[in-house]
């Protein structure tokens, strides 16, 4: 390529020849295991804040209010981080789209450290007031931004290293990395849960977000063996699209706003993981039902984590049959067993309980975990491919924040209180599938061919 024939070194003509050939510098395997555990520590931190919040932080930071109120605030702190969400994604994609995957993904990991060490240190209601929970409020922002990049970041990563057919698989393993996060902290969180009111409320519950120490050395060593992705060097690097000289996000809105829109309400129907992790968890512990805490917990770690090995599957699937197959089946049987998983806690049925948890999180909502980081990265061509996705995915996911505070909001009085938050979560799987519907299939499209096709004539 003439950017190498400037230097006439050995050196240099032999990297040339060397990165000649496309499929030689890919690293699907590689790729996917950064990206594997890299979003297993940034979930990690991310989620243990929503256990706290439906186990300890209604009592920790508001504790003068009414208990209802004090829950409701609780997972409306919870709610805020996804409010970030978006800035993250659109400042964080830019600077992937325009300065490199790899830079964006070191850059979130190291604020969500730092934010989950900053709350793990935070002085409680009872010694500083409002301020504590003002404190709370500003380090869950901070989380917020740092996963409002994380999962773009992964997935466009991922798919650009991946070969045409295996998009899907080796994709999937982003949000194997989040269920193997999300089981870290739950498991994290049981013998902390374990303990003493009085000892979990003045110590215990610092010492996950404590633990980010940990998880951001191991993270920040794996990321820096990341590889950047063939697909940006040539298309933005070597070939100085337009998008170098403008804002990506504002180009990709410009070209592709249909698929942004798109994604921002097939992304609704993740209110469903967030119902059945945090809201579901705080129904099931508090006073109307009364299951034991560490019982719940374990629900939600092996549920979770049987998906480790049902998302890739999907991803498998959707690369033999289509993406838009899988994501719908999947949206179909959430739909279904949302309402056997509540009507099972309203029970107190521990088997049943397991049996629709299994089914709803493990078996349906792994189709969804499974594709959708490749089906959205693959709506676009590869300058804006990152900022599009991040836009879309994070606006949609405001709404999957607050759904913990708006379940607590909808809940009603009596041993059927849950219907009106089932019936909240299966409409917005019906508004994601719809919208799932009126995309197009891009399984089968080379990398190539990918995004609008119109859209580097325009800049």
């Amino acid at each position: 390529m003439s950017h190498h024939a400037i230097d006439p070194t050995p050196e240099a003509s032999g990297a040339a020849a060397e990165a000649a050939p496309q499929p030689a510098v890919r690293s699907p395997r590689k790729a996917a295991l950064a990206s594997f555990l890299g979003s297993t520590l940034e979930y990690y931190d991310f989620f243990i804040y929503g256990t706290a919040a439906a186990l300890v932080f209604n009592k920790l930071f508001f504790p003068d209010a009414d208990p209802a109120v004090a829950l409701l605030g609780s997972m409306a702190t919870f709610g805020v981080g996804y409010l970030a969400r978006p800035l993250g994604g659109i400042v964080m994609s830019h600077v992937g789209d325009r300065v490199g995957r790899k830079k964006a993904l070191m850059i979130t990991l190291v604020i969500m450290g730092v934010a989950s060490l900053g709350i793990g240190l935070l002085p409680t209601y009872e010694q500083l007031g409002w301020w504590a929970t003002a404190l709370l409020i500003i380090g869950r922002l901070a989380q917020g931004f740092s996963a409002g990049a994380e999962a773009a970041g992964a997935s466009t990563l991922t798919v650009e290293h991946s070969p045409e057919g295996k998009r899907g698989f080796f994709t999937s393993f982003v949000m194997t990395g989040y269920a193997s996060g999300m089981v870290l902290s739950t498991l994290v969180f049981i013998p902390i849960a374990a303990l003493p009111e009085g000892q979990l409320m003045s110590w215990g519950w610092r010492i996950p977000f404590l633990l980010s120490v940990v998880v951001l050395a191991v993270a920040y060593w794996v990321r820096t063996h990341l590889d950047e992705t063939p697909v940006f060097e040539e298309e933005v690097k070597v070939e100085g699209v337009g998008v170098r000289q403008s804002a990506p996000g504002v180009v990709v809105l410009r070209t592709q706003w249909r698929d942004v829109l798109r994604i921002v309400f097939i992304t609704v129907y993740s209110v469903m993981q967030t119902i059945f992790t945090v809201y579901a968890l705080a129904y099931a512990t508090g006073p109307q039902v009364g299951i034991d805490r560490t019982t719940m917990l374990l629900v939600n770690a092996l549920t979770i984590g049987l998906s480790i090995f049902t998302i890739p599957l999907a991803g498998h699937l959707s690369d033999r049959f289509g993406r838009k197959p899988v994501l719908l089946i999947g949206m179909l049987g959430c739909s279904v067993t949302i309402f056997g998983y509540f009507w099972a806690i309203s029970e107190q049925n521990i088997p049943l309980i397991f049996v629709f948890g299994f089914l709803n999180m493990s078996v349906f909502y792994s189709a969804w975990n499974g594709v959708w980081t490749v089906f959205f990265p693959e709506m676009f061509a590869a300058p804006v491919r990152y900022s599009g996705m991040a836009i879309g995915n994070q606006f949609g996911l405001v709404l999957t924040g607050f759904a913990p505070a708006v379940a607590t909001l909808l809940a009603g009085p009596g041993a059927f209180g849950w219907l009106p938050v089932a019936i909240f979560a299966v409409s917005c799987a019906l508004i994601s599938a719809f919208f799932v519907m009126t995309a197009r299939e891009t399984a089968f499209t080379p990398m190539e061919d990918l995004g609008s096709k119109g859209w580097k004539r325009k800049n």
